[in-house]
This record gives structure tokens, sequence and C-alpha cells, in this order.
């Protein structure tokens, strides 16, 4: 593991396993627990890369399977990587594809070697491998890269889930003997499903592989909200303290707030963009249906608790202004205020656990925000 990149732990919550650190990476130090923008094709939706930087971001994601599609990982690398070509700065994370790969269920074949599959676009005939991810990773030049795996469906049977995994772990050597870039830090990824015996299988598993770090898979893609939170569990004790933790794909407001509570470092979703694009807004008091006629002569700020641009130059009526005649910057601010939302949440947490009142911090936020209104 090159030194450049490491997670430095800087405070423990003695309530809870709730942690704040350092991440040093090649593109500048982040403070976790964090909130990470989601920029599928090289670009946060609706957003310029100084806009995102506004929001206070630290990493930001890019989808490898999608940026193997178009532009093309060579056109990436031409341009001198993600960084230069999307005119971010800041650390940059790359996904290995797997979770689009698999969502693919109805066109495409797994085997040992890797998975055989017809894209989305024109219906051409792909082959990923965890050292076909490796290589299109590599090519993009992220700081942070994840390994090949197969993200599990929910429910699947016991039998299923553990021939997955086991070939999960196989696929993560394979990717770490081809992982050849020093300046990248490749993540294994946690599998198992919702069962606590094979949670602890992966994760002790890839920990003796010391990679730099660790994700963990394979949740919220339907499963109830407290099997979710156990597989989080289940996991996350087996991994190494010294290393980031990852858990993939997760943006709601409880589910980060309790995976925080369990020890986890960084989180990543398409939420907060996706509900601005349809007028859904989050606030300290719950969530705004801005489309709402109560809100056409609301001349209040959106959340009087919220720095971002949107709130503190616009009004509810503007904003319900703007999305009821569907005019594009409606998708801008809608967006800058929900990434800074979930951004400021994370920095909200970050103080609580330095002041030793996080699950205290938790329960404010729930009874403020309340699921009756809507994570």
């Amino acid at each position: 593991m090159d030194n450049k990149f490491y997670l430095e732990v800087t405070h423990v919550d003695p309530h809870s396993n709730a942690r704040t650190g350092i991440l040093h990476t090649w593109h500048g130090d982040v403070e976790t627990p964090m909130f990470m923008p989601v920029g599928t094709n090289a670009t946060v939706k609706c957003l310029t890369p100084d806009q995102v930087k506004a929001c206070h971001s630290g990493v930001v994601l890019a989808n490898t399977y999608h940026l193997h599609l178009r532009p093309g990982e060579e056109i990436v690398k031409k341009a001198g990587g993600l960084h230069k070509f999307m005119d971010y700065d800041g650390p940059i994370l790359t996904d290995s594809g797997g979770y689009q790969v698999f969502s693919l269920s109805q066109r495409r074949k797994i085997s040992e070697e890797g998975v055989t599959f017809r894209n989305e676009l024109d219906g051409g005939k792909e082959f990923f491998s965890p050292e076909v991810a490796i290589k299109i990773e590599e090519a993009l030049g992220a700081d942070i890269i994840m390994s090949f795996d197969e993200c599990i469906p929910y429910p699947s049977s016991y039998e299923y889930v553990k021939k997955s995994t086991e070939r999960t772990v196989r696929w993560a050597k394979r990717g770490l003997a081809a992982h050849t870039r020093k300046d990248q830090a490749l993540f294994g990824i946690v599998q198992g499903g919702a069962y606590k015996d094979l949670r602890e299988y992966c994760a002790k598993e890839l920990s003796s592989l010391n990679f730099p770090g660790y994700s963990i898979g394979g949740t919220s893609i339907g499963e109830p909200k407290e099997v979710c939170f156990q597989m989080i569990k289940d996991a996350i004790r087996f991994l190494p303290f010294d290393r980031p933790r990852y858990l993939m794909g997760v943006g709601s407001i409880d589910y980060i707030l309790e995976g925080i509570s369990e020890g986890v470092d960084m989180f990543d979703c398409v939420l907060p963009t996706r509900l601005a694009r349809h007028g859904a807004l989050l606030t300290s008091h719950g969530r705004v249906n801005i489309q709402r006629a109560q809100y056409k002569e609301d001349f209040t700020q959106l959340d009087d608790e919220c720095d971002c641009y949107t709130c503190t130059h616009f009004t509810k009526a503007y904003l319900h202004h703007l999305y009821r005649i569907n005019e594009g910057l409606s998708n801008t601010l809608n967006s800058i205020h929900n990434i800074r939302f979930l951004i400021h949440l994370a920095e909200m947490a970050r103080v609580a656990i330095k002041e030793d009142r996080f699950l205290e911090f938790k329960q404010d936020v729930y009874a403020k925000f309340g699921s009756k209104k809507g994570f």
C-alpha cells in the first residue's frame, strides 16, 4: 500500500462505533465520515465542477461501466485521466462496473472467468472480468478503484450466495494481482448477502489480502431496512480498524446515520440529484415537494439551516416557479441544495462525534426530519 493513501482515524465516539478521520489521497486530504456526490458519466448531473466543489465536496464518483461504453476509457486516458477530463482536482473514485453488469440480469452469463453480457446502448457483446475491470479503471485514473464483484440479488438462497461470495473472493485476488498502478488504492468489496457467516467469511478473507480500503456491497437493493443494517454490522466488525470503510450506493439520511454509528467512513448515492430532478428537496425539517401549490407564494428560504447557494439566494416560490415551467435551472438549484444537504449532514456528524455526542445528534436529526416526513 502506497503511504500516500491512508486513513488517519482521529476520534472514536465512546458511545457508538462512529469515528472521524482524515483520508489522505494523491489529490488531497478529505475528512470522514463523508458523503460523496455521484458523477456517473464524469459529471454530477446538472452541475459544473466548481458548483460541486462549492458544496464542499471531497471525493466524487464516476462509473466505470458507463465510461467504458461512452466515451471509452482510452479517450479518457488520452485526455490525461478523469481529473483532467472532467476538470475536478479533488479525489475521484470509480466503481468496477459490477453493479451495472449484474443489473442486466436478462442479458448476462456468469462464469468463473467473468461475465458476458449485452450492453443497453446497442446490444453489443461485452465481457467484464476482474482483469478487464482493473485495466479500465487504471486507464480512467481515479484515486480509488473497486474490485470486480457480483452484486447478489435479494433475496437469494444460501447456496447461491455462498457460491457467489466465494467467487467474489477469488475475483478479488485476481484483481489485486492485475493491479499495477501505485497511485491508485484498490478496495475489496465485502459480499455475503443477508447471511451472517458469509459476510464474516468474505470480510475475513478480504482483510487477509491487505487492501488499502474496504467496501460493503450488496446492500440497499430491496432488502428491509433492518436487514441492511444487520448486513453492515456483520461485515464491518471483521474489517481492519485502520482502513477506510465504504458503504456503497447508500444516500438516505437514516441509512447514512446508521452506517456512521457502525463505523462507516464513506457513502455515495445518486439519490440527492435524482430527487432534485423530481422536485423533492431534503431539508432539516423534512422533505419538501417543491411542485406543490402551497409554495407558489412562499417567499421564505427553503431551509434556514442550510448555507448552500440555493438557500442563500432564492425562495421556495422561485424554486416552485422554475420547477413548474420545467426550467433547466430548476435541476441545477435543486441538485446544489440536496448535495450540500447530505455533505453538511456528514459535517455535522463529524462535529458530534468529536464532541462525544453522536447518538444524541442522530436522534435529534430523526426527531426533526422524521420518517413520517419522508427519508
